[in-house]
């Protein structure tokens, strides 16, 4: 919701995964029963190492050695970030710079008033409760009225990348089976609940980018956020948007339910129903699929969200008989549910893209 994904965007994560610099080094045996291999000078040399020195040897998943100076061995972590402000600053404005160094990987974001100003109640309850409510794992460690820190207190390992997208899933599922629901019962409160639920799903996304941006600028904390490979980065990037944006959907259908104010026609509701459990199957199916890496999975998730075309037809020709001041409206829920499908089936080739070497000879 707060950082849409552009085309530059993906280019940028692309061309930032480290480029390997490969030299051939022919593997030696010393002592009958030693083998050895020899290191480049000029890397010895940009470490600082010498005759003596202490390397780090570790195996990665795919079975590659990496060789780390000792100092290099944990992941680096950018550490603090100063944001100074002045009471004409707009709120918004102070929110998405405090967002963008949140994504960035600080762990402690300072903001402090300018010129030794106060920073204006106004602005430092906004941050305040947007850190609360949108920053998984952050704190506020000072509260004063010239300084605001936040420290963000979750690693790697607490909460890994597929566990906060699996969380994130879930809600968004659930939200769209509640939309419904609520669709059905024109129940205002439902779609009111709903739309209040969107936020959980936003707190999981930032989260979710944040750690694959540190990532992709350290790979050695690949493993450690719960993937294999930097190329993981940029599919699991892909992912997370679009299920961010299928519980976009269904805050959209609940905004729509909160208009309509009759009982729609039981023909309808049957074929809006039918189409939505097409849809949400294919998104919870697509999901699986991306964790289980399975290529055949994504393959039935496309098979099976095709047939929301046909299912469509059906839901707009049982609500021509709805009043002209309804009918946007539920023309609106009915291409929200399609739009599901859709994003569905691009996870799903998402995934075919990450998986194909395992059908290939």
């Amino acid at each position: 919701m707060y950082t849409p994904l552009s085309i530059y965007e993906v280019l940028e994560l692309t061309h930032s995964i480290p480029k390997q610099k490969e030299e051939t080094r022919k593997l030696q045996i010393t002592g009958g029963s030693t083998y050895v291999i020899s290191l480049p000078k000029r890397w010895i040399t940009q470490n600082g190492l010498k005759k003596g020195s202490q390397l780090l040897v570790r195996q990665e998943e795919d079975g590659a050695l990496a060789v780390l100076p000792p100092e290099r061995g944990k992941p680096e972590r950018a550490e603090e970030a100063l944001i100074k402000v002045s009471p004409e600053d707009n709120i918004e404005a102070l929110i998405r710079k405090t967002v963008s160094v949140y994504l960035r990987g600080y762990n402690i974001i300072h903001i402090r008033a300018k010129d030794r100003k106060e920073i204006l109640s106004t602005q430092r309850n906004a941050i305040k409760t947007f850190a609360r409510n949108m920053l998984v794992g952050t704190e506020i460690v000072i509260d004063t009225s010239t300084d605001l820190t936040l420290q963000v207190l979750l690693s790697y390992p607490e909460l890994s990348v597929p566990s906060a997208l699996r969380r994130m899933t879930i809600i968004t599922s659930s939200m769209h089976k509640d939309a419904i629901a609520a669709l059905r019962n024109i129940d205002h409160q439902l779609a009111k609940d709903v739309r209040a639920t969107d936020y959980e799903v936003n707190r999981f996304h930032l989260y979710i980018i944040r750690q694959l941006k540190m990532a992709i600028q350290n790979p050695r904390i690949i493993t450690e956020i719960g993937l294999k490979t930097a190329r993981d980065c940029l599919g699991y990037r892909l992912v997370t948007k679009m299920v961010e944006r299928t519980a976009d959907h269904a805050t959209n259908i609940a905004k729509n339910v909160q208009l309509l104010n009759k009982q729609l026609d039981e023909e309808f509701l049957q074929a809006i129903q039918e189409m939505n459990e097409v849809a949400i199957s294919s998104f919870e199916t697509s999901i699986e699929s991306l964790f289980r890496l399975d290529y055949g999975l994504a393959e039935s998730v496309i098979v099976k969200a095709n047939k929301i075309v046909s299912l469509e037809k059906r839901a707009l020709l049982s609500s021509k008989e709805t009043d002209i001041e309804e009918a946007a409206n539920i023309r609106l829920v009915i291409e929200s549910v399609r739009r599901i499908a859709e994003y569905s089936m691009d996870i799903a080739e998402i995934v075919l893209n990450m998986t194909v070497e395992t059908v290939i000879e």
